[in-house]
């Protein structure tokens, strides 16, 4: 029985490899071996979760073909990636990706470390705060004496708590954007209200238009789903997004779905302004494409002269043409999974239809929390201590890596959770790699991007303040050397660790 779950085809993997930007040889600086080279490039892959775990990889000679090198060139990188743990192989079943023991599964997305890690890796992966307490805990008590009634019921709820999807009505129509419960259904976070919008609007095979760089965990929930996607370059640094473009792209490419990230864009943390949402409205609306606006990062504004312009569904206020998700997740605490979805009442009842073959509702404790907090001013207070956590996590993390790290280019948000990082001319792959081995997890560029782009990019969470954030910069910067020197030493590991 073969031991792969999928497989890499000879031209996916040779457009993969040339994706990664081998950092120039300096003077005396002597290239390695064509072998080593593509086995280096075939163990990053899989770190970066571009090659997954279990599989298949192609034939020698298939993939000599598609780089146009040697049979034995490919046959002695394939030895060495065996002789590493990198690679299984079996007579008759081919060869197959691993990882050697003691080495973290890389993950497809952005999934946060177990907590027994955290003591010794500082995790830059996740971009998720603690909880700001005594929010949480008054919250789940809030709930818990609100849930005696519906422990009578069955418990399952497809569209959402009644009580809940007026809330989020209301507050969408306090916001300037008449709404009825009817246009909300209430999901297991965002990521479960993406999940749905796309297996209803997209469908195997769909194109879907996203914004390049993009959130990775939602690029990879599309891949999944079978999207085709087609990537919509960001304008450099906060100014956001090429409105030309996106009308070209959009007439051109008839994409079933545009995905966006207006609020404090993930991971770039640009803000389009009012006159980019409303032509990107009508954008969407001429070439009938259905455009999701993702609203999880829409409270986070950090400073307090941020004119927050009108929500996307402003310029569509009957919810045919923009769909909005929005979530608990980032603006409250990760572990608080609600999120919803506001369309139009015919889009909510056929999303509500669906769900009856997925989770069939989101969990009622977790409803009656959130309520709770929208009900009183606990939502404000909470948000309040989330937005001065990640208002001071920002300016520690921007201080540090700008002392630690001086060529690293990036601009300041003035909202959001991320800095989107070019690093100085080095491979974020390989920084990411390196971190791992001297204890700071960061995600590389590529897994924000499609078919490899963004390199030379890494994005860092305001996940960590104070020390902490001066120790991540110190270890970016020990990482940042070993990816210059081409390999690590155990001195410059061993003192990473040193606080």
């Amino acid at each position: 029985m073969a031991q792969w779950t999928s497989a890499v085809g000879a031209a996916q993997l040779a457009r993969l490899l040339s994706s990664q930007q081998d950092r120039p040889a300096g003077p005396g600086t002597r290239r390695p071996p064509a072998y080593r080279a593509l086995a280096d490039g075939i163990r990053l892959l899989v770190f970066e979760g571009r090659v997954p775990v279990a599989a298949r990889l192609p034939a020698e000679r298939e993939l000599a073909l598609a780089l146009s090198v040697s049979r034995t060139t490919v046959a002695a990188a394939y030895e060495a990636l065996r002789s590493e743990g990198f690679l299984e192989s079996r007579r008759g079943a081919g060869s197959w990706t691993a990882v050697p023991a003691g080495n973290p599964l890389p993950a497809r997305g952005l999934e946060p470390l177990p907590p027994e890690a955290l003591g010794s890796v500082i995790d830059l992966g996740c971009a998720a705060l603690p909880a700001p307490e005594p929010w949480l805990t008054r919250a789940v008590q809030g709930a818990l004496e609100e849930l005696p009634p519906y422990a009578h019921t069955h418990g399952d709820y497809p569209a959402g708590l009644p009580a809940l999807r007026a809330m989020i009505a209301d507050r969408y129509t306090a916001r300037g954007i008449p709404t009825m419960p009817e246009q909300i259904m209430v999901t297991t976070g965002a990521m479960g209200a993406m999940d749905a919008i796309c297996h209803l609007f997209g469908g195997r095979g769909e194109r879907i238009a996203v914004e390049s760089p993009s959130y990775a965990n939602i690029l990879q929930l599309m891949r999944e789903a079978g999207a085709r996607l087609v990537p919509v370059a960001m304008a450099e640094g906060l100014t956001g997004w090429d409105l030309d473009r996106w009308r070209q792209v959009l007439r051109e490419a008839a994409p079933r779905i545009a995905y966006v990230v207006a609020d404090f864009h993930n991971p770039t943390g640009a803000l389009a302004d009012e006159d980019q949402r409303r032509r990107l409205v009508d954008a969407a609306r001429s070439a009938g494409t259905v455009l999701v606006a993702d609203e999880t990062m829409t409270e986070l504004w950090l400073e307090p002269d941020v004119e927050m312009p009108p929500p996307v569904c402003a310029f569509d206020p009957a919810g045919s043409t923009v769909v909005t998700v929005g979530s608990a997740s980032k603006a409250f605490w990760a572990g608080m999974r609600i999120g919803w979805v506001r369309a139009s009442p015919e889009a909510i009842r056929s999303l509500v239809a669906a769900r009856a073959y997925a989770d069939l509702g989101t969990p009622v404790l977790e409803q009656l929390a959130v309520n709770w907090l929208f009900g009183t001013d606990g939502w404000e207070q909470a948000v309040q201590v989330r937005r001065a956590q990640a208002r001071e996590n920002r300016d520690a993390l921007v201080a540090a890596v700008r002392r630690e790290l001086p060529g690293w280019e990036f601009e300041v948000p003035r909202g959001g959770l991320t800095l989107w990082v070019r690093a100085g001319g080095l491979s974020g792959s390989r920084l990411a790699e390196a971190g791992e081995r001297v204890g700071v997890r960061v995600p590389s560029g590529p897994r924000f991007g499609v078919d490899g782009a963004f390199e030379g990019y890494v994005r860092l969470p305001f996940t960590v303040g104070g020390a902490v954030a001066e120790e991540a910069a110190v270890r970016l910067a020990v990482a940042a050397r070993v990816v210059e020197s081409g390999g690590t030493t155990g001195v410059e590991v061993s003192r990473a660790f040193v606080a």
